[in-house]
Parts: C-alpha cells; structure tokens; sequence
C-alpha cells in the first residue's frame, strides 16, 4: 500500500481496514449526524452563529461569558449537546446547546 505524504489514515473498526481520515470523515457523515438543537428548539449546523441566553462562568479561564454575547462560527462536535467554538481570550470553548439561541 503506498502512502501519500501529509495524508491522515485512522484505523476503521466496521471495517477491520485503515482507511483515509477524509474518507473516515465522510463515513462518519453518511452513517448519521447527530440534530443539534438550541434552547428554542432550532436546528443549529457548522457556522451558524449563536446568541448566549444565560451567564456562565468559563472554568479555568476565570472570565464569565454575559447574557447577549455572540459567538460566531461554531462547529459541531458530534454529541447533541454540546458545541466548538472560539472567542477572544478562551482557547476550546465548548458550550452546551442549551445555553444558546440561534442568531
């Protein structure tokens, strides 16, 4: 089997094979993505922008996210609650769906 340099292989456990991590990617999105609901109930997606509807303190940052920030450009991380996103200052930001509204 030849390798491509620079190119990711992860090992696919259906399969038994290792496989591309692009192609692992697209498997993993053919085999079902998971719904990702705000607080109102809409469906949220990758690079959607969301609106904090409660205050929370972010843990080991010291800092606390008001009421009203946007966050923009989340991604979603393959659980139903939670989502990725970024924002001045916090490194792996990670919010529960919950705590959100769709801008």
């Amino acid at each position: 089997m030849s390798e491509e340099a620079g190119e990711d292989f992860v090992y696919d456990e259906a399969s038994g094979e290792w496989i591309s991590a692009e192609e692992a990617k697209t498997r993993a999105a053919a085999a079902g993505q998971v719904e990702v609901r705000d607080s109102a109930g809409n469906l949220l997606a990758d690079g959607d922008a969301v609106v904090l509807i409660k205050d929370l303190k972010v843990k080991g940052a010291g800092q606390t996210l008001k009421r009203g920030t946007m966050i923009r450009s989340i991604r979603l991380t393959g659980d139903e609650q939670e989502i990725d996103c970024r924002f001045e200052g916090i490194k792996g930001l990670v919010l529960r769906a919950e705590f959100v509204r769709k801008a």
